[in-house]
């Protein structure tokens, strides 16, 4: 089950997203800005993020470039009102991978989401693998031949 950071300060369309995702059978969470989204970040395993610009404390640019200066390369989907061919420039020169102008159509968004994670499966793998042996980043198993071992 794919995780997805909903970084949105207006509640309602948190909620809205949440809901459409969750339908979908995503496994969602929520940060009001940056600051948090960052802190949720450091405890919790995220495959995309879907954030707004304009949010306190720290805006969805100053979140995309610092991710992206951490070396995350997980897929970030911008939803926001800015819609001019500047904000847009900016957002992409940061480093985010798609941006859709406020109000959206949820369906389409859903289809975006898919299609980002969809990319990123094929970039990044949540396994690594060296000879024969396999470590799953979602299950924490090690498994090679002869054995299987669950790190706590």
């Amino acid at each position: 089950m794919n995780r997805i950071l909903i970084v949105e300060d207006d509640e309602n369309l948190s909620i809205l997203y949440q809901s459409a995702l969750k339908n979908e059978r995503f496994e969602v969470f929520r940060a009001s800005n940056g600051v948090a989204a960052l802190e949720l970040l450091e405890r919790q395993f995220i495959d995309l993020i879907i954030s707004d610009i304009m949010m306190p404390d720290m805006d969805g640019y100053e979140l995309a470039e610092s991710l992206r200066q951490a070396g995350y390369e997980l897929p970030i989907l911008v939803i926001t009102a800015k819609d001019s061919f500047e904000d847009k420039k900016r957002g992409f020169t940061i480093g985010v991978d798609d941006y859709m102008v406020k109000p959206i159509d949820v369906n389409e968004m859903i289809l975006r989401v898919d299609a980002l994670l969809r990319r990123a499966q094929i970039v990044h793998t949540k396994e690594l693998i060296v000879g024969h042996t396999q470590l799953s980043q979602e299950t924490y198993q090690i498994k090679t031949p002869k054995q299987r071992v669950t790190l706590p």
